[in-house]
């Protein structure tokens, strides 16, 4: 029977029964412990309160961590809520991402290059903020899964903001190429130049549409469109693939995803979905409020889901 960890309204409770890994946990008392949270709307879906609560467990943190869920329009006014109620820190959600760049006094480069935060901390009347999730999609690939970038070409799908906030943590690898490729032409190649104007080379960094790749081969793939959210695939043409390479999938938790099949289609021996991102994203942010690393791969064998 897995344990509720309680929040005080107008935060929500969330259930740890559905990963029997963190089961024997019990809640900090609230009186002792530093408090953390998750904000977005819709949030109750949120898996982030209990890979904080493994990680709190492992590492010996006091802390509590809950759900938040902002009113549409009302974000300044419910993270001054929770500041006001002893708040340290919190991760951002949809559809708050922008919102929590214009909060913040103190812009790391990374969410400044995003234009987009995904985890706040609060120091006296400072709110500084960062984004971890390009950091988690790099440590996955290099750490977990053991595939270097250094070198590599790397494929990244899609001109949103998952992949606007994963080019500088690619870049800093020290990738052979790497190119954005989208269904719109345009949108790649002014997100790539906006990185080129801030200091990337155009030697390493380029963008275009889907329908340019030609004959390129690369060693990684990394899907960051929503497609797989929808079961659609895209439309790639089969010589993008490498059999030793690596294909994956930052959406997390839907098997086998029409991106994911076609790659395996194509002979790639190396399929990933984005459940180590989530997890290591949500480890750095730990690291950066905590001061302490904890091990992620016993969450990340937790959660996930096999890829058939």
């Amino acid at each position: 029977m897995g344990v509720n960890v309680q929040t005080v309204s107008p935060f929500t409770s969330v259930t740890i029964a559905a990963f029997p890994l963190f089961s024997d946990l019990t809640p900090m008392s609230a009186a002792s412990a530093d408090r953390y949270a998750v904000i977005g709307n819709p949030i109750s879906h949120s898996k982030s309160p209990a890979i904080h609560a493994a990680f709190a467990q492992a590492t010996g943190q006091a802390m509590t961590y809950t759900t938040l869920e902002g009113p549409l329009g009302q974000f300044a006014a419910a993270v001054d809520a929770f500041r006001q109620q002893g708040g340290r820190g919190l991760n951002v959600t949809i559809p708050f991402k922008l919102d929590a760049c214009a909060y913040a006094t103190d812009l790391a480069e990374s969410a400044r290059a995003a234009g987009a935060a995904n985890a706040l901390k609060f120091e006296g009347d400072r709110c500084y903020a960062e984004n971890f999730d390009g950091v988690g999609l790099v440590r996955d690939i290099t750490h977990n899964l053991g595939q270097a970038i250094a070198g590599r070409r790397v494929l990244l799908l899609g001109a949103g903001g998952a992949s606007r906030g994963a080019i500088l943590p690619l870049l800093a690898q020290g990738p052979d190429r790497l190119l954005v490729a989208n269904r719109t032409a345009d949108k790649a190649a002014a997100l790539v130049q906006e990185f080129i104007d801030r200091g990337a080379s155009a030697s390493v960094l380029a963008g275009g549409g889907f329908d340019a790749l030609g004959q390129d081969r690369f060693d990684v793939i990394i899907n960051a469109t929503a497609a797989s959210l929808s079961n659609l695939g895209l439309p790639l043409p089969s010589s993008v693939w490498s059999a030793d390479g690596l294909a994956y999938d930052m959406v997390y938790g839907k098997g086998l995803t029409p991106f994911l099949r076609t790659a395996q289609q194509a002979g790639v021996q190396r399929l990933a979905d984005g459940v180590g991102m989530l997890v290591e994203q949500a480890a750095e942010a730990f690291v950066w409020w905590r001061g302490v690393r904890p091990n992620t791969r016993p969450v990340i064998d937790q959660m996930t889901v096999p890829l058939n």
